[in-house]
């Protein structure tokens, strides 16, 4: 491409004579291709051919946008990689999870480099919005992009991050409306790199001072919010033993101007519990060993076998038999109103009330089925169908389950029986279940 090309990339990018491609379709990308498409001809890639066939069909499994707006949508989807030679810029929104051993998996985003460096050309700019470290774009993607390609950063071909800070299942904070960080490998990247965003984002960028700063502000996001909720799980934790209410503490200490508003609960996802073990990660390789981001980790880690610890008390408690006990989970998903249950916590808690002879039932009207079956061999049963439980546990803030009234809970149990209710997310008022004779836990 001629250098003069290159310079107006944004404007031919507008005049649609080059195309954006989003690579990897989930929650993140999906939401960005979208938007893209409302201002130029944009290509959404994903290996999964199943959901690019949903895709097609207009439906959204990941209900971030709605089955309208994906029927509605330009954006020529595909799972056929060669497609993406008609591409010019690119954005790669791939997961970036972590192993059993909490240590960074960077093969999506390893993949996704091989990708798009098979297709990519002179003058092109490449974009990742996957969680990392500081200096996996740099030391680790633009080798794999240079190698498959045969093309040189820099005089070659553009790189830049911009990290994404889509927040699934919420319709208030989304991509148009969160302050998006931008940064490029050189002034002529950030801008145009800027530019491009500007379409989308009505927030607008915050042009970082380099592609290691925006790798290092969005992994300190997630992991400032992991300390704060590992505080206040321990502050619960504490409070429990006291035979105080942590939810009425917080409601009392946050009464004051400067308190921050965190609560307790279970920490899952694939932000929240992951971008913090890539931060300690690269510190471990630099030789240090953090101590308030891994204590933090230890304590969001361990919430879902104190929550099955204390059921068990309960049971003892209301004198019910332990073994083979009757449990129902209210929600499976790694958050409320969110179809997602990939890394989610609630999972801790069915295999620790297996460790004690507990089979639970579970039940979640917003989660994806074949996902949780796929995942963790888990069936659900309707919430209609549960009924004759010795003890329920409300596990996850789904609207459903904030319509729940008294009479609808005590359905789901044996008549005549002492109830055993765990809200973990406090959404019910615990007078009112103490006063009907629940033996009431929550964090």
């Amino acid at each position: 491409m001629h250098d003069i090309e290159m310079n107006n990339l944004y404007e031919r990018l507008l005049q649609k004579k080059e195309k954006l491609a989003l690579v990897g379709l989930g929650y993140v990308g999906m939401p960005i291709a979208v938007a893209f498409a409302k201002k130029l001809d944009v290509i959404g890639f994903d290996l999964n051919k199943g959901k690019i066939e949903l895709y097609k069909q207009g439906t959204d499994p990941t209900k971030e946008v709605g089955d309208k707006a994906i029927s509605e949508t330009t954006v020529a989807f595909t799972s056929d990689e060669n497609d993406l030679d008609q591409a010019k810029f690119f954005i790669v929104a791939v997961p970036t999870p972590v192993n059993h051993d909490h240590t960074p998996d960077l093969s999506p985003v390893e993949e996704a480099s091989k990708i798009v460096g098979r297709h990519l050309s002179k003058g092109s700019v490449v974009i990742f919005e996957s969680t990392v470290y500081p200096g996996v774009t740099e030391d680790i993607c633009v080798p794999i992009l240079e190698k498959e390609s045969g093309l040189v950063c820099g005089p070659d071909f553009k790189i830049g991050y911009s990290p994404e800070r889509i927040n699934p299942g919420d319709k208030v904070h989304r991509l148009e409306t969160i302050t998006k960080i931008v940064s490029g490998m050189d002034d002529w990247t950030l801008d145009t790199v800027a530019k491009v965003y500007e379409l989308v984002v009505e927030a607008g960028v915050h042009r970082a001072q380099s592609i290691k700063v925006a790798e290092a502000a969005k992994v300190i996001e997630n992991s400032q919010r992991d300390i704060n909720i590992a505080f206040m799980n321990e502050l619960s934790i504490i409070f429990n033993k006291m035979g105080i209410d942590s939810k009425a503490v917080l409601e009392a200490a946050g009464t004051k101007w400067n308190f921050l508003k965190f609560y307790p609960g279970l920490v899952g996802g694939h932000c929240i519990g992951v971008d913090p073990y890539y931060l300690t990660y690269k510190a471990e390789e630099l030789g240090y060993h953090s101590q308030i981001i891994l204590s933090g980790r230890r304590i969001n880690d361990d919430m879902g076998k104190y929550v099955a610890e204390n059921l068990v008390k309960c049971l003892i408690k209301a004198d019910k038999h332990v073994k083979n006990a009757r449990v129902a989970l209210l929600g499976f998903t790694f958050k409320e109103n969110c179809p997602d249950t990939r890394n989610t916590r609630v999972i801790d808690i069915v295999h620790e009330l297996n460790e004690y002879g507990i089979c639970p039932v579970v039940t979640d009207p917003v989660a994806d089925r074949a996902e949780a079956k796929r995942e963790y061999g888990i069936d659900f049963t309707d919430l209609n169908e549960i009924k004759d439980m010795d003890a329920v546990i409300i596990a996850v803030a789904h609207e459903e389950f904030l319509s729940l009234k008294e009479s609808d809970i005590a359905a789901l149990y044996s008549d005549g029986t002492s109830k055993v209710l765990l809200d973990i997310k406090g959404l019910l008022d615990r007078d009112t279940y103490e006063k009907a004779g629940y033996c009431y836990w929550r964090l």
